[in-house]
């Protein structure tokens, strides 16, 4: 287990957090119960209903969260396909089938998006150069991407002899599958999560340890001593700077009492001045930690130097060609993607806008169809795009500032980014029991309001 997933386990070994999944109560219990037991007798007598409270009924049948896209998926072939097949589907198809259309849905944004990123590094590291990059294949270069994908699987995939052979072969599959796995728990937008684990921020932070064994697997396999160099560096950052990252999960854990991702975001909802970045001046030095602790984690400059080009000829996967080196591409932009992703929902808000008056649409459950769509795609929209805003923030760090020195990253995380974390984690927690998590710094519960 990863050495975020370590603190994590602490974490809940010394209390327990709000259980996310807990029922509502009052007036909101009552109203939920009527709205999903409608939605059931509705179902059964064949009735369009809406699809949200399909999938709460739905959910609630299943004993799990209607937060999660293939219990709506669910809802939907439910209500708008099923009634009109002249036969029934069995119910474990439609989960298998349900479960293989979110892996692919997923899978599919991972790639779509890997596409953009890797234009918009180009373009971006043009401009700060002064030059144009990409401008023959496609307007302004966009189809570049496309070619370079084409042209890696069409190369051969050459083995060096005194490899070892099964492990070089499964190693790029097993840091792509550790990056993919961390997408799980992970929200798009509201309602739009492929699976909403109670636990889970603690789950991305102790799957990550699979991407690092993958890591040292293609360094030993390769049987060459750069490759060897840069996988021991890899394994000394990787576990080193999770620690940091470990405890910014752990502070943004104690002031929403969750570790859902999709509760951690809805404990957000108002004015931007509740996000959690602006609840107070600590957590705010730790949303700077963990960014510093994630360009780290990504293998990112000024930290890439499992890769340094200069010393290493290429690091860990020097000896990869085809599209072996095609999986550690894509996972090292994934994961740049799941980082900042993480960033957004711990610290700026999720999917919401900040603006009640926009957050609201679609909210009401007396929204037509039409709003109700508008407020999804918003949503979606507002978290896709901070998260891809962050993406750039890495590239542009990557081409300004000049790569460390071994000892320099050591020293930055264990003698600067660990104390400053622990003493924010104290700081926060203090903060947060005596303000009670009020936003902008806790001004508002200090004046009264």
């Amino acid at each position: 287990m990863s050495a975020a997933g370590v603190l994590l386990t602490g974490f809940l070994l010394l209390g327990q957090t709000a259980d996310p999944a807990a029922p509502a109560s009052g007036d909101a219990a009552l109203a939920v119960a009527a709205q999903e037991a409608a939605a059931e007798a509705s179902m059964a007598q064949g009735e369009s209903v809406d699809i949200a409270g399909a999938a709460r009924a739905l959910a609630r049948e299943r004993g799990t969260n209607a937060d999660q896209g293939g219990i709506w998926i669910e809802a939907l072939w439910n209500q708008v396909i099923d009634p009109y097949l002249p036969f029934t589907v069995p119910e474990w198809l439609l989960v298998a089938v349900t479960l293989l259309l979110v892996c692919a849905l997923v899978f599919g944004f991972i790639n779509v998006y890997a596409l953009f990123a890797v234009w918009l590094e180009r373009k971006v590291s043009a401009h700060i150069q002064c030059r144009l990059g990409p401008m023959e294949v496609g307007p302004h270069g966009l189809l570049q991407s496309i070619a370079d994908g084409i042209k890696l699987t069409a190369k051969e995939d050459i083995i060096p002899r005194l490899a070892d052979r099964p492990l070089f072969i499964l190693a790029p599959i097993l840091v792509f599958t550790g990056v993919l796995m961390r997408f799980v728990p992970l929200p798009f937008g509201q309602n739009l999560t492929a699976s909403d684990l109670d636990l889970g921020l603690f789950f991305v932070a102790a799957v990550g340890s699979v991407e690092v064994i993958g890591v040292i697997m293609a360094g030993w396999a390769s049987n060459n001593k750069w490759s060897l160099f840069g996988t021991i560096r890899t394994a000394t950052q990787m576990v080193s700077y999770e620690i940091p990252i470990g405890i910014a999960f752990v502070a943004v854990i104690v002031s929403a009492g969750s570790m859902s991702l999709q509760e951690i975001v809805a404990a957000q909802r108002g004015w931007f001045f509740h996000w959690y970045v602006l609840e107070n001046p600590f957590l705010t030095v730790l949303s700077i930690v963990y960014l510093i602790a994630s360009l780290a984690e990504c293998k990112r400059a000024p930290f890439d130097l499992p890769e340094a080009e200069s010393e290493l000829v290429c690091g860990f996967h020097t000896e990869y060609s085809g599209m072996r080196f095609g999986l550690f591409f894509l996972s090292e932009y994934a994961a740049m993607y799941l980082v900042s992703a993480v960033a957004v929902v711990l610290f700026f808000g999720g999917w919401w806008t900040g603006l009640p008056f926009l957050d609201d649409l679609g909210m009401s459950p007396t929204s037509s169809p039409i709003a109700s769509l508008l407020g999804f795609l918003l949503k979606a929209s507002v978290f896709v795009s901070k998260a891809v805003f962050l993406v750039f923030v890495q590239v542009w760090v990557r081409w300004t500032l000049p790569r460390v020195r071994l000892d320099q990253m050591m020293h930055l995380c264990w003698k600067v980014l660990l104390p400053v974390s622990l003493v924010c984690l104290v700081g926060s927690t203090l903060w947060h029991l005596a303000c009670g998590g009020s936003g902008l710094y806790g001004l508002p519960a200090l004046l009264g309001f």
